[in-house]
Parts: structure tokens; C-alpha cells; sequence
């Protein structure tokens, strides 16, 4: 293939072709190259640098034409300690030759991108270049995207070479001119990729997205397929654990769903309203819910949990000792308190376990949640349930908190609110559940019968709410959001850093990348900058104008010239980092 020009063609003003420049002496007197921005004079410019100061690299900027791709430096660290540099390389839609069925749809596109990248990441390891390939969720990521005509834009990171603060140019001319072009050669070329795998790689993630949008139409809330792999290697590793129980769904929660790939598939198929999952300690009541809770995202081919999913509206809740609150009515739970503050507009720095709970799942309906997984693990006892002897010890008046146990089924018939709930030491949630899931020595069995006779004996257990009234609607100041080139940085998934700020987001269990803490810092910047968030919207308005936003513009809506690795997070883990902004100032409510 012939080598293309890489920029603007034409001479310039002075007569001289437009890539030539005069050379300029560099250090120990060698010439620096600043010949045409090609790959061979990429090559002559690292060579000329090597042995100069540090900060010579700072003339890489700008693009170099490769056979076949462009690559184009867009930062250059300041010195070998600071933050890796970034660049980015375009290949050409001849050169990548991806069939087009391969992205012919946006579900197609994120799958095929998620093979790339993960090609590329495997083909880079061992040098100094490193490209955000994610582990077993397929997620929408910056790293990797294919373009409108077929070409493919990949984003990587480079700790440039040195020796000390002098440039160590055969190493960058190593990484650059020879592992980054066999690369592009291996990985990001359908002639030359595992063209095999990476059909089935691409199908694997249109059929869990089909699986995803046949729920609402079957009325279920999550699906989790016959021979599925729930437990995960360790704590720390999520991938299969070795010889693990192969799901097997009860015959009488056992549908049937037909998907564009692999044809009809069975699993166990959980209804709309209240589902309960009891049993003893360590059987596998935890490890389904968790697989359900990361059953909104694709996974790879091989995961095991390729076919558990649950709808997108689906969110985990838990108790959150120390969090902020600002402005949540959370009065459904909590009546009033000692203090005489007013729990419809209650605030707090340091919520308790109950009120955190609380306030987490209004949060949560309020951003449009249809689903909730709770697991009592992680819930606050006291939220959760308050049982016949200790009403018949402290009575109502004394107790300002209503139990969970009281709100699931008005939260369900009254708001279109389901809930998945993992409950080992309460018996008085057999009262409420639509159906009860037993889960022993990692077999799911139904026992919904068995529970509803046992619930028809009276406990003596009084009642304490019929009714969750509406949700109010909060509207966030704009001023909340730092905007003036804010520090966006995430740690780990444990926290965001946004401006001076650190957003604490442990609790937020649904976060499974880093890459996803750094969209959410860029969205909240983007959607204060872009005036989504301007002061009259609603949380729910402004969350749903990101939604538009990021189904027409892809991974641009969350930052469109932030030159770093990011996933698209979801509308719940946005609004969960908002909620837990000690910025957040909300400035009215609307009904």
C-alpha cells in the first residue's frame, strides 16, 4: 500500500515543501530531524532526539502518516514522572476492511470495539504503550471506536522513554515505529485478526443486548440462562471460578427466548414485583444477586455470565454509614426525628446506616429506577424490618423509622417499582414476595408455595405503612459542578476526584471500571458546561437529556476533547455520584 501525506498538501509561502524545516542543532550538536511527518521520519526524528533533554519530545506533537494509519500525538508529558503521554491512531477504512455487518448497529459497533480493543491491549503487552481494554463488561469506551466510514480510532497511552531527564529515543523508536504499527497490522485488520472470534465475540454481545430488551415485553426483570457461571475466581478476580455449579433454572421459572445468534435458550426468567431469595449462609444467594447487579452490562465470550441480565433501569442499594445527603425527602421511611428536622427536606453530612438507605433508594426511583436489589448483607437492620415483639416493646409514636418491609409492595403497586431482595434472617418478608428463591449448595429451587403456607400463620406483626407517596422532584443548582478546568481524576472505583472535591463512590456497587468513575467526573463537567444542567431541570430531566444525548453522539456527549481513557457511564451511577457531591446544592423542588 503506498504512503500517504499527512497533512494539508501544498507548498508553503517560502517555496519550500510544507513538511520541510529547517534542522536545528540538538544536544552533543546532533541535528534534529525535521523532515517530512511520515513514519520514516518519525523514525529519523526519534533517532535525533536520543540524548537530549526530556522536553525535546514536546516536537513529536501533531500527526504522522503511517502505511495504512495516522498516528497523532496529542499531549506529551513534561518529563518521565508526570502522567502518561496520549495519542491516538486512525486507520483507514481500506486498511481495517471490517465487513460492515460487523457494525452495522450501534450494539454491533460497541462489540466489535470491544474485541478490537481487547486485541490490541493483548498485542501491546510487554512494551510501553498501553491501550484501557476494560476486563470482563463490554462497556462503550473511549479507547476504542468504530468510525462512521468503517475506520477505527484508538486511543493509547505512552510512558515516553527516558534515561534520568534525557530522552531515551531507541526505546519511543521501538514502541512507535515498530510494536505500534505490528499492532495495528495483527489487531485492528479483519484480513489478519481471528476473524472466527471476532464474529462470535460481536454476536455474543448483540444477543445479551437482545435477551436485555426482551425483558420488559415478557414482564421480567432479569434473566439468568440454564448452564450459566456465577461464582468468580476471587474477590479480586472476576473471571469464572474453575469448576463451579452450572446454573439450573426451577422448571417453574424456566422460559424460553429466542436470540438473533445462538437460537432459543432457556434460563430462569424473575417476574415483576417482589422476588426473595433466602437460604443458608454461603450457598449462593449473594453471588446471584451480585451477577445480577452486573447483569446491565455485555460480558465477554467466555465470562460465564454472558446470559444473565437484568433490565437497564435496574439498580443495587445499600446502607452507606458517613455519606452526604442534601434536600431528599425521605419521610416515606422516616416520620420525623428528634431534632424536629424536617425529614421531607432532610440533609445531612454524616447520614446513619438507616437513613443513607433511605435516602439511596428515593435516589433511586427518583433517577428512574424500575428495579432495586437490596441485599441484607449491606442494608441497615433497622430500615429493613421491625418485627411483631419489638412493635409490642416501642411503640409507633416512639419510632420514627419505617420499615422496608412495609414500603416493597406500595413501592411496587403504586410506583411500578420491583425488587430483588437477598434475605436469610427475616421470615416476614414471605408476607410480601410475589415468589420465593431458594438457592442451596448453589441450586435455585422455588419454594413460593412452601412460604405462603407458612406466612398464613399470624405472627401478630401490625402493618405500618399502605402507601409510597410521589417522589419529589429535586432541581440541582449548576453551581454545584466545578466547570472551569476541573481536575477530573477517578481512584480506582472507590472515588472520584472533581475539582477540589472527592466524591466517595464505594457504596456504588454497580461501578465495575475506573475508566467508568472518570466518564462520570467529565458528564457532570459536561452536563453543567452545556447548560443540560442549568438550574430549572429536574435531576430526572437532566439525566434524561444526557441519555438523548449519549444515544446520538456516543462517547462525544460525555467529553468530546478530553484526550483520556473513559467509559459511558449510565444515567444511575451518574446521579449517584451527584447525590454524593458535597458540592451539590439543590436549589428548589418541583411537583
Amino acid at each position: 500500500m503506498a504512503q500517504r501525506s499527512s497533512g494539508p498538501g501544498g507548498p508553503r509561502r517560502d517555496g519550500r515543501p510544507r513538511h520541510e524545516h529547517r534542522t536545528t542543532t540538538g544536544r552533543g550538536g546532533a541535528a534534529a530531524h525535521t523532515g517530512a511527518r511520515d513514519a520514516d521520519g518519525l523514525r529519523a526524528a526519534l533517532r535525533d532526539l536520543h540524548g537530549a533533554g526530556y522536553g525535546r519530545y514536546k516536537s513529536l506533537t501533531g500527526t504522522w502518516s503511517f502505511d495504512g494509519f495516522d498516528l497523532e500525538v496529542q499531549r506529551v508529558q513534561p518529563d518521565p514522572y508526570a502522567p502518561a503521554s496520549r495519542c491516538e491512531v486512525r486507520v483507514h477504512p481500506d486498511t481495517a476492511a471490517l465487513p460492515p455487518q460487523l457494525w452495522s448497529t450501534p450494539v454491533r459497533a460497541r462489540g466489535l470495539a470491544g474485541f478490537l480493543v481487547r486485541a490490541a491491549e493483548h498485542r501491546l503487552r510487554g512494551s510501553d504503550l498501553r491501550v484501557d481494554a476494560g476486563r470482563q463488561q463490554v462497556l462503550d469506551r473511549s479507547s476504542c471506536q468504530l468510525l462512521p466510514d468503517g475506520g477505527v480510532r484508538l486511543r493509547l497511552g505512552i510512558d515516553l522513554p527516558g534515561r534520568g531527564r534525557s530522552i531515551d529515543g531507541r526505546a519511543a523508536e521501538r514502541a512507535l515505529c515498530d510494536r505500534l504499527p505490528d499492532m495495528v497490522e495483527a489487531a485492528l485488520r479483519h484480513d489478519t485478526a481471528e476473524q472466527e472470534r471476532m464474529r462470535e465475540f460481536v454476536e455474543s454481545v448483540e444477543d445479551t443486548d437482545a435477551l436485555r430488551e426482551e425483558l420488559a415485553a415478557r414482564d421480567l426483570v432479569a434473566f439468568v440462562a440454564d448452564g450459566a457461571v456465577l461464582p468468580r475466581a476471587s474477590g479480586v478476580d472476576e473471571r469464572p471460578l474453575p469448576d463451579a455449579v452450572p446454573f439450573s433454572s426451577p422448571e417453574s421459572m424456566r422460559v424460553r427466548v429466542t436470540l438473533p445468534n445462538r437460537g432459543e435458550i432457556t434460563g430462569m426468567g424473575i417476574g415483576e414485583g417482589i422476588t426473595l431469595i433466602v437460604g443458608g449462609g454461603f450457598h449462593g444467594k449473594s453471588t446471584l444477586l451480585r451477577a445480577l447487579e452486573n447483569g446491565v452490562y455485555d460480558h465477554v465470550p467466555g465470562d460465564g455470565r454472558e446470559l444473565v441480565v437484568a433490565r437497564e433501569d435496574t439498580v443495587k442499594v445499600r446502607a452507606e454509614d458517613g455519606r452526604r445527603v442534601h434536600r431528599v425527602d425521605v419521610s416515606p421511611f422516616v416520620s420525623h426525628l428528634p431534632t424536629g428536622a424536617d425529614t421531607a427536606d432532610f440533609s445531612t453530612d454524616n447520614a446513619s446506616g438507616s437513613t443513607s438507605q433511605a435516602a439511596s433508594i428515593v435516589e433511586s426511583v427518583e433517577a428512574g429506577a424500575g428495579v432495586l436489589l437490596v441485599d441484607e448483607d449491606t442494608a441497615a437492620t433497622n430500615l429493613m424490618i421491625r418485627d411483631a415483639r419489638m412493635q409490642a416493646l416501642v411503640a409507633k409514636e416512639s419510632e420514627p423509622l419505617t420499615p422496608f418491609l412495609d414500603l416493597i409492595r406500595p413501592l411496587s403497586r403504586s410506583r411500578g417499582v420491583s425488587t430483588v431482595l437477598v434475605m436469610g434472617g427475616s421470615g416476614d418478608y414471605m408476607d410480601v414476595a410475589d415468589r420465593v428463591l431458594m438457592m442451596d449448595s448453589y441450586q435455585a429451587k422455588e419454594v413460593t408455595e412452601r412460604a405462603r403456607a407458612l406466612a398464613a400463620t399470624p405472627t401478630g406483626r401490625n402493618r405500618e405503612a399502605d402507601e409510597f407517596p410521589p417522589v419529589r422532584r429535586r432541581v440541582p443548582d449548576p453551581r454545584s459542578i466545578p466547570t472551569e478546568r476541573p481536575k477530573v481524576r477517578a481512584r480506582g472505583t472507590d472515588a472520584l476526584t472533581l475539582g477540589e472535591s472527592t466524591v466517595e463512590l464505594r457504596a456504588v456497587e454497580q461501578i465495575v471500571d475506573p475508566s467508568q468513575v472518570t466518564g462520570i467526573g467529565l458528564a457532570l463537567v459536561t452536563c453543567a458546561r452545556s447548560g443540560l444542567l442549568d438550574g430549572t431541570r429536574t435531576v430526572a430531566e437532566v439525566l434524561d437529556g444526557y441519555g438523548a444525548e449519549v444515544a446520538e453522539r456516543g462517547v462525544a456527549a460525555v467529553d468530546a476533547r478530553y484526550v483520556g481513557d473513559f467509559a459511558v457511564p449510565r444515567r444511575f451511577e451518574l446521579a449517584a455520584a451527584l447525590n454524593r457531591l458535597r458540592l451539590l446544592r439543590v436549589s428548589a423542588f418541583r411537583d
